[in-house]
């Protein structure tokens, strides 16, 4: 534990902000120039380094806001200023890569983490914070504290070698993601979608759903599942034998409470959706097993969700 510096991994968009020669720039991950959504943070950056960190919005009460708010500011080329004012972005920073022409990427982490915390000191405090490091002394303590952080916007740990450079991409080895353990419900599978590829054969596609308290299945979600070739065709053998409806390539699967199929669904977090018709759409589901032991009548309700939301 001693060679490791602990850190939470929160739920924004990492990106890297720039400044030099008067040029103040925002990427994402992927190397896109996202400067026009987020003016208030650019126009910000009155430094001259990069830094790497987390982009997120402010709450209203000072902390975090859900990842849903920051949704609300992506992929736009212009923001007004209403989503400014209601949404206001700031910067959570992990790393310092450059500072005044020097690069440091090549510096340990500890010595990084040094550089950044005077850096960020010097910034203004309302569009840029620091990431705090997790103190533990052992191993068990830092899989408590994944499994009970501080603030639902967090969506685990991060580990770092206290020797490492600073390495683009996705480094694996002196760096390490502790994610939490994913919340998991049981769903109704609804309707069923040819897939893709070497799935085109098959219905492998799932939107699936849950009770409301007036008795109706509502869907709160949509994903594939990696099964093996036997339950694939399968799954594929009960879509084709208890469609009651077809539109185009996807097919209407009959869903009572004493017949149908039931999903175990593993999903990361919620958002509120207007687009679907239960009010919440899942992040990152996946089909963890096929539950051929239970009866749909025996799937989550609507209300469990509901409950997970405002715990976030």
């Amino acid at each position: 534990p001693a060679d490791y510096l602990a850190e939470w991994k929160w739920d924004g968009v990492r990106v890297q902000a720039s400044a030099e020669s008067g040029t103040r720039r925002l990427y994402s991950r992927s190397g896109e120039d996202i400067s026009a959504a987020f003016p208030d943070l650019v126009e910000a950056l009155d430094f001259d380094g990069t830094l790497d960190g987390e982009l997120l919005v402010r709450h209203p009460s000072g902390g975090t806001a859900p990842f849903a708010d920051l949704q609300q500011r992506l992929n736009r080329k212009t923001v007004t200023a209403a989503q400014r004012a209601r949404y206001p972005a700031f910067l959570r920073a992990y790393d310092l890569l450059f500072a005044g022409g020097r690069d440091l990427r090549g510096e340990t982490l500890a010595a990084r983490r040094g550089a950044l915390e005077d850096f960020v000191a010097r910034l203004d405090p309302a569009r840029f914070d620091l990431s705090p490091l997790v103190a533990f002394a052992a191993w068990e303590e830092l899989d408590a504290l994944r499994s009970a952080p501080p603030d639902p916007v967090i969506e685990g740990l991060m580990l770092k070698h206290r020797d490492s450079a600073y390495l683009p991409g996705r480094p694996k080895g002196p760096w390490l993601k502790w994610k939490r353990d994913p919340h998991v419900i049981d769903a109704v599978l609804l309707y069923a979608q040819r897939g893709h590829g070497k799935r085109s054969g098959y219905y492998s596609d799932y939107t699936f759903g849950v009770w409301t308290e007036a008795g109706e299945l509502v869907p709160v979600g949509k994903a594939y599942f990696g099964f093996t070739d036997a339950e694939l065709a399968e799954i594929d053998r009960y879509v084709r034998g208890n469609t009651t409806e077809r539109f185009g390539p996807v097919r209407a699967v009959r869903a009572e409470p004493g017949h149908g199929l039931v999903l175990e669904v593993a999903f990361e977090g919620l958002n509120r959706s207007t687009r679907h018709k239960s009010g919440v759409a899942m992040r990152f589901p996946r089909i963890s097993r096929l539950r051929w032991d239970k009866t749909p009548a025996e799937a989550d309700r609507l209300e469990t969700l509901e409950a997970m939301l405002a715990s976030e």
